[in-house]
């Protein structure tokens, strides 16, 4: 996959998604409604879609404090405090909604701009319009949650109908990333060059047996990628290769950060690398607090502030920050009323994103 040139020239070159599946409540970390507590308790006057009403309570008022922050003046929570460091360099999109209320269908809404599965993916888009910057590594990574798969799984990051070498490629954010990539038998760069050449030639000959088959196609050309990772991975993968301060920014080596600050980290040791699109999964759904909303939103954020922050800082320092858009959300919102007592249900018709660098205007 060349790299291509689109008819306008754009600002960004990568873009890290920073996906919160399970649906960030909006009201108490990015976008406050002092009228909830005015109204706290209350019973809502209108019309309301939730999800279980039987468990829907009264209004609910936020648990945390907001200030503003910056020379912009953008209100963000307690409990957000380095993300609200970085609120000037920020876009901040508080009037997005959605079609569906349960996750499965908003997820494919958020990744693909439909409700139904099969289409492919934001990311796979990129590559097939851009193509990849690298030949080393693959131009789409999904640094995944080290606790399994997302709702639908690998469909999050499929290539849908579009030729199945522009899916994502998976790197496990826990144990041995790439599997089976060093092989067991060490071989010199001479024999291993043959070997390669070897392979070459004869899946040359089985494709051409096979004329309009892109999976074999897809497959072969995993194939030839996985030879030429096996230096180039290694060392992206290597995160100890970075500075004990620039580690420390993103808070590896803590129980609470080390995981997602590893993988923001990666993200950014990629980029740097020339790939084209990387997503990353949260720690399972722990933005979905249909119970226990404010100890769950402050570990949640707990896990996440320190490292989101330290990639755009990372991003800003290295020149990086203009050439690659970050992009924080998740698939829905929370509701303003109550479900069971101290838990907010899915909304679907209002939830916040924000975007940071590649030219967007903060």
């Amino acid at each position: 996959m060349e790299p291509r040139l689109p008819h306008v020239a754009p600002r960004a070159k990568a873009v890290i998604q920073l996906f919160m599946h399970g649906g960030p409540s909006q009201m108490d970390l990015l976008d406050p409604k002092p009228a909830l507590n005015k109204y706290d308790s209350q019973q809502f006057p209108g019309v309301i879609d939730v999800q279980q009403p039987e468990q829907a309570g009264g209004i609910l008022k936020s648990p945390f404090q907001f200030a503003p922050y910056g020379d912009s003046g953008i209100q963000v929570s307690e409990i957000m405090p380095r993300v609200a460091g970085c609120v000037d360099q920020l876009c901040v999109i508080r009037s997005m909604w959605t079609e569906h209320i349960n996750h499965e269908p908003a997820l494919w809404m958020m990744h693909t701009g439909r409700t139904i599965p099969g289409r492919p993916g934001i990311g796979s888009w990129v590559v097939y319009g851009l193509g990849a910057e690298t030949r080393e590594l693959p131009a789409y990574v999904v640094l995944d949650d080290p606790r399994g798969l997302p709702v639908d799984g690998i469909r999050n990051w499929s290539s849908g109908w579009l030729p199945p070498q522009y899916q994502g490629t998976r790197f496990r954010a826990a144990g041995t990333p790439v599997w089976n990539l060093i092989p067991a038998r060490k071989l010199s760069p001479e024999l291993a060059a043959a070997r390669r050449a070897l392979l070459a030639r004869l899946d040359r000959v089985h494709r051409d047996e096979r004329p309009g088959e892109t999976e074999l196609d897809a497959r072969i050309a995993s194939y030839e990628l996985a030879a030429r990772m096996q230096l180039s991975a290694t060392a992206a993968l290597d995160v100890s290769r970075e500075t004990q301060a620039t580690q420390d920014l993103y808070g590896l080596g803590s129980d609470t950060t080390d995981s997602y600050g590893r993988r923001c980290l990666l993200a950014r040791r990629l980029v740097e690398r020339g790939v084209r699109y990387v997503q990353l999964f949260i720690n399972g759904q722990i933005w979905d607090n249909h119970t226990g909303l404010e100890s769950g939103l402050r570990s949640s954020c707990a896990r996440t502030d320190r490292p989101v922050a330290a990639l755009l800082t990372d991003l800003k320092q290295r020149g990086m920050l203009d050439e690659t858009l970050v992009i924080w959300g998740g698939e829905f919102g929370r509701l303003p009323i109550s479900q069971s007592k101290n838990g907010r249900d899915h909304n679907r018709q209002g939830f916040t994103v924000w975007l940071a660098g590649g030219g967007v205007k903060a």
